[in-house]
């Protein structure tokens, strides 16, 4: 067994993540909901043609460049089953985070998500945001880059105070918590969770808030994008208060990602007002 460079990793990667958000558009409009079994909400349902597609073509470079990894990967495809059930590093892939409501219904911007795991922290990130045409990476300690289509990679760090005032929030947020960041004049967007976790990254964003649903807490994708807003210099948190955890079995029920002070004030109290404690 070996573990891939983080460094390898993401120059590796970054190619077929700009292929598989590239094959999402263009099957935008296209696709249909067929879901799958035995899951607990309609949004953890909701499988099209496009998450398969996408996912495969992810799968294609992991294959060729790290067949000794095992995988945690969202959807059930062919070349899942050629990975060895455990190794030293392990890569996770969701191929379209918010297929139901982000991707299908088009509320909010969707993503395209892959991690490398190692020593069960991710060290190195990869979040596309198709629509958007954004693509994020980051390694840990090395800080982080975002490609904007047809462009090559660049050092991002978050904006100065006040470069926007959307705040992107899961779909399920309760009314209460959207309602105490209107008061404080943000205007509330919805997104898919690797989205918001790199909300601050976004032209015209400032925070993002997601809740997890029921007592897992966040999963290990969605904490991905965790990773590359923090080595962009944003305020990443969990329910505490305190930094989100990097080990990915670190309790987080909550993720808050915030440009600035000023921010994470507002989520902090609109998390409050949602009833989970701060």
């Amino acid at each position: 067994m070996t573990t891939p460079v983080p460094r390898a990793f993401v120059a590796s990667m970054l190619p077929a993540l700009r292929q598989a958000a590239a094959v999402a558009r263009a099957l935008e409009g296209r696709v249909v909901n067929s879901p799958k079994e035995r899951e607990a909400t309609p949004s953890k349902a909701a499988l099209t043609m496009a998450d398969t597609a996408a996912q495969e073509t992810l799968l294609v470079t992991v294959w060729e460049r790290f067949p000794f990894v095992s995988l945690e990967a969202e959807e059930d495809t062919p070349t899942v089953h050629r990975f060895p059930i455990h190794g030293e590093a392990r890569v996770v892939i969701d191929p379209i985070d918010g297929t139901l409501h982000s991707y299908l219904e088009g509320r909010g911007p969707y993503a395209i998500m892959v991690g490398l795991v190692v020593a069960n922290r991710i060290e190195a990130a990869l979040v596309a945001l198709p629509r958007e045409g954004l693509f994020f990476d980051a390694t840990r300690g090395n800080g982080a880059r975002v490609t904007r289509v047809g462009g090559v990679p660049r050092f991002v760090r978050v904006p100065a105070p006040e470069a926007g005032r959307r705040i992107l929030v899961s779909h399920e947020l309760p009314d209460a918590a959207k309602q105490k960041l209107h008061a404080r004049g943000y205007e509330v967007v919805h997104g898919a969770g690797g989205a918001i976790a790199v909300a601050p990254l976004v032209p015209g964003v400032c925070a993002g808030l997601r809740i997890a649903r029921g007592h897992k807490g966040i999963s290990s994708r969605g904490r991905i994008g965790a990773l590359i807003a923090a080595e962009a210099g944003a305020l990443v948190r969990c329910e505490s208060g305190k930094e989100f955890p990097s080990e990915l079995d670190g309790s987080a029920r909550a993720l808050l990602v915030a440009s600035h002070r000023d921010d994470m004030d507002a989520l902090e109290e609109a998390l409050a007002a949602a009833g989970v404690a701060s």
